[in-house]
């Protein structure tokens, strides 16, 4: 089997961003189990916002390329307004299902208050409309500006779920999905 690649995109623009920190750690669990791993930070990247009319450029291209290649990818995203943030949703707005068809996708969510249920079920409908498969397991941290000391999150339960979101996306990496008609036997053949 191959090493599995993985990639994170961060979809936050802050300078000290819980959420960064916390996809480093999903990433390094995924690299612990045997992953090859890299963060896509938007931060860095220079996307222009989403125009279906412009051209798209050397950036645009080379981060959708990078996205398609992936066996996997974690979403990570502040909670803003009970939802994921304009910066991720761009990004998100360049790709479809060229990129994420059958792609093992994986979610976290952090947040300044103790709401981000919406904003993880978001993702999992923008995931699934492009075809992706979200992995059970999806990690939110409420609080977020407490749960931090530098880049190590102080809780241990919760370093583990952001840890094991990391090690299931590459479990799952190289799984394909079946559709319900292929996973259910037709009915009518034994009639």
């Amino acid at each position: 089997m191959n090493r599995p690649d993985v990639v994170a995109i961060c979809g936050s623009r802050r300078e000290g961003s819980y959420t960064r920190r916390a996809l480093r750690i999903a990433l390094d669990a995924a690299r612990d189990a045997g992953a090859g791993t890299e963060l896509l930070d938007l931060r860095e990247i220079d996307l222009p916002p989403f125009d279906p009319d412009a051209e798209e450029g050397e950036a645009v291209t080379a981060f959708k390329r990078r996205v398609r290649e992936a066996d996997a990818v974690v979403l990570g995203t502040p909670v803003y307004h009970g939802s994921y943030s304009a910066t991720l949703k761009d990004a998100l707005d360049y790709c479809g299902k060229d990129e994420f068809e059958d792609t093992t996708v994986g979610l976290l969510a952090t947040a300044g208050g103790g709401s981000y249920a919406s904003t993880l079920d978001h993702l999992r409908v923008v995931v699934r409309t492009v075809r992706g498969w979200t992995v059970p397991h999806q990690v939110g941290i409420r609080g977020a500006y407490g749960e931090f000391d530098g880049d190590e999150l102080v809780d241990d339960d919760l370093r583990e779920r952001v840890r094991e979101l990391g090690r299931e996306v590459t479990r799952y990496a190289t799984v394909e999905p079946r559709t319900p008609a292929e996973a259910a036997p037709n009915c009518a053949d034994d009639d």
